[in-house]
């Protein structure tokens, strides 16, 4: 019944995607002789066909549906509920499914935003495009990512249950719809582009409309990414968060082009500028993100995110041709409507500054880009295989990062057309000040290490540039009467709070990567070993058995206080699949990180690696100490909220009031 009831729902889906393109296309085209065409009915009848799908496929995994092949590969009789729920995006089919719901669920909510203005072509074709991925997306699912398909042969009593590494953590549980929804929201600012070319409208200000749909988008994506750098930290007992992984970079793309955009799009807001380069945008981060479905979904690389698919591969690659070819061909084709009027008046202002900004996250997603895809391609053409490593990108990740902390720093306090060095020096005496102040505060405390003092100075210095900015326009509402939920919400006060989560998470990645040790201890029942000032004591093995998982914990003592248990499990189906579940002792301070490496003797039975060389009844444990690691999380959590925030509409008190419009300088409001 689940399979027949989620196939209904994802040939509706389809059909109704399919219909209205086709229908919205043409009543464009031929207004006078195709009948009305009811865009809110049309995605209502997609959206509707995927909550359908989506539900059957959620209720044969909480029910064990083994007659469905995706359910039995990919959930067990001992999977709890959490992970039942969550198993559903757990590997391919699942996920398109989960996608295209998401994307469905987007369209609607842009149809019913801009109904009013319906009849509007950009909206029409904005609305035909939208319609248009739909189709492409619950298509797939129609053909060789069914997620419906019975099970071939005899129904088996029990699934083979999750991937253990899938069911070691409830993060991914929040963590993958995040991305997803981060993902799919690119196509609006997409599609609005592609209506704005089609219509010849590139003067408007409908690109700047969208800027809050990409501001959704981005937060969504970086507190997606965040999460799963955190899921990695606590699940993969490496003791790290960031790999250069071919997935981890498919996800940063687009989330590097949407911080671009989302500052540039604020220039042609106010001056009229950058319209072919936020058109550029728009299409280059739609395009990378479906750039990002082929790496994980396409079966080319091989990683621990990645699902294996021998088909999707060359409709993913197509879909990516069409949407790069289609955008900018269409912005070639309008390039000579879409010259700006006027140009920057001075590169030394807030202009000049986006401009950096742009350079620098553009670049770097160039960057980025090619060391992904290089292998591919090289592989492709000499049949080897070959590796780019994180060295090469951190080669360029450092001083970018150090670039913009820098630009970061300065914008806020930089004047709209031209500033003024000793205007600019005034607003900035108290974040320069204050980092200066940080770095001798390290130096006393005896941190060595130019770079990463430096570093974090200058994290220091955005910082206090950001709160500075962020005090102003507080105290520039509250003077109006304004809440205090007002005055911390809007463009301006929210993208300061984004700016200091962007400036903390920074710190806790230079901390942490710069000061990081690590080592191997080798320890017997009660012996206690010293390393990096904290202290380790071994207290016994302890065997622990559920209905999910077996397994054996290694009982460790840290500073004589708090007892942890990083632990080998072997989890009940996938073939007895073993992983190690580190243990994590998290302070403000940083992390104390460690992992059950290995046993002696007796412990043969934990699935730990055996070394011959250890005393019976021994364990050999791996140590991080991690200074400010706990900030790059905080950072995220406050990334997030800003994101919120930001997003919150503000309500003008007067049609003269300059300090609770959209468009607020803070800076206006300081006087000499």
């Amino acid at each position: 019944m689940n399979g027949i009831v989620g196939s209904i729902g994802v040939w509706f889906a389809t059909l109704s995607a399919l219909v209205g393109v086709c229908w919205r296309i043409l009543s464009l085209l031929q207004p006078n002789k195709v009948p009305r065409f009811r865009p809110l009915l049309a995605v209502l009848a997609v959206a509707a066909g995927g909550l359908v799908a989506l539900f059957a496929m959620e209720r044969a995994f909480v029910l064990h549906d083994y007659t469905l092949s995706y359910v039995a590969e990919n959930n067990a009789l001992s999977t709890p509920l959490l992970y039942n729920f969550s198993g559903m995006w757990s590997a391919l089919e699942g996920s398109i499914l989960l996608w295209a719901v998401l994307l469905s669920l987007v369209t609607t909510a842009v149809v019913v935003t801009y109904r009013s203005k319906a009849s509007d072509p950009v909206i029409g074709w904005a609305t035909a495009t939208l319609l248009a991925i739909c189709a492409f997306f619950f298509g797939i699912m129609v053909g060789p990512a069914n997620p419906f398909a019975a099970t071939v042969g005899p129904v088996p009593t029990n699934g083979a249950g999750p991937n253990a590494l899938l069911q070691n953590n409830p993060l991914v549980a929040i963590h993958p719809p995040l991305l997803y929804l981060g993902f799919v929201g690119c196509s609006v600012p997409f599609a609005f582009a592609i209506g704005m070319l089609i219509t010849g409208r590139v003067n408007e200000d409908w690109l700047v409309a969208t800027r809050k749909w990409m501001l959704a988008t981005w937060t969504a994506l970086a507190v997606g990414i965040v999460l799963g750098a955190w899921w990695s930290y606590q699940v993969l007992g490496w003791g790290g968060f960031w790999a250069w992984d071919p997935v981890e970079n498919a996800a940063l793309m687009p989330w590097l082009v949407g911080t671009a955009y989302l500052h540039s799009v604020i220039v042609q807001e106010r001056r009229g500028l950058f319209r072919v380069w936020n058109l550029s945008l728009a299409v280059s981060a739609f395009s990378l993100t479906v750039l990002a479905t082929f790496l994980t979904r396409s079966g080319v690389i091989q990683s621990v995110h990645a699902f294996s698919s021998g088909t999707l591969g060359p409709l993913l690659i197509g879909a990516f041709a069409v949407s790069v070819i289609v955008g900018f061909g269409l912005i070639a084709w309008r390039g000579d409507r879409m010259r700006a009027p006027v140009g920057i008046d001075a590169p030394f202002g807030r202009e000049g500054a986006f401009v950096i900004n742009n350079v620098a996250f553009v670049g770097f997603t160039v960057v980025v880009l090619l060391g992904t895809v290089f292998p591919l391609f090289y592989e492709a053409m000499t049949h080897r295989q070959v590796t780019v490593g994180g060295q090469y990108f951190n080669l360029i990740a450092m001083p970018a990062a150090i670039f913009v902390l820098f630009v970061m720093a300065l914008a806020p306090a930089m004047s709209w057309r031209s500033s003024s060095l000793g205007v600019l020096w005034k607003r900035l005496q108290f974040p320069a000040w204050s980092a200066v102040l940080l770095m001798l505060v390290l130096v006393s405390f005896g941190v060595r290490g130019v770079l990463p003092i430096f570093g974090i100075g200058l994290g220091g210095f955005a910082f206090a540039s950001a709160l500075r900015t962020l005090v102003l326009s507080a105290r520039a509402t509250r003077r109006q009467g304004g809440s205090w939920l007002r005055a911390i919400s809007g463009p301006t006060a929210g993208g300061m709070i984004v700016h200091l989560g962007v400036v903390i998470l920074a710190l806790g990645v230079t901390a942490s990567s710069a000061f990081v040790q690590r080592t191997e201890l080798a320890l017997a029942p009660g012996q206690v070993r010293t390393f990096d000032g904290h202290t380790f004591r071994f207290l016994g093995f302890h065997e622990v058995a559920d209905k999910v998982k077996t397994g054996t914990e290694a009982v460790i003592q840290i500073d004589g206080k708090g007892i942890f248990r990083p632990a080998v499990s072997t989890f009940i189906g996938r073939e007895g699949q073993a992983v190690g579940t580190p243990a994590i002792d998290s302070s403000f301070r940083g992390d104390v990180y460690i992992t059950f490496d290995a046993v002696g003797g007796t412990g043969q039975s934990s699935g730990a690696q055996v070394i011959p060389n250890l005393a019976q009844g021994s364990v050999a444990i791996g140590i991080v100490v991690e200074p400010l690691i706990p900030w790059i999380w905080a950072g995220g959590l406050l990334i997030g909220v800003g994101g919120v925030l930001a997003v919150v509409p503000r309500r003008r008190r007067s049609e003269n009031s300059t300090l609770l419009q959209e468009r607020v300088d803070p800076e206006k409001t300081v006087t000499a």
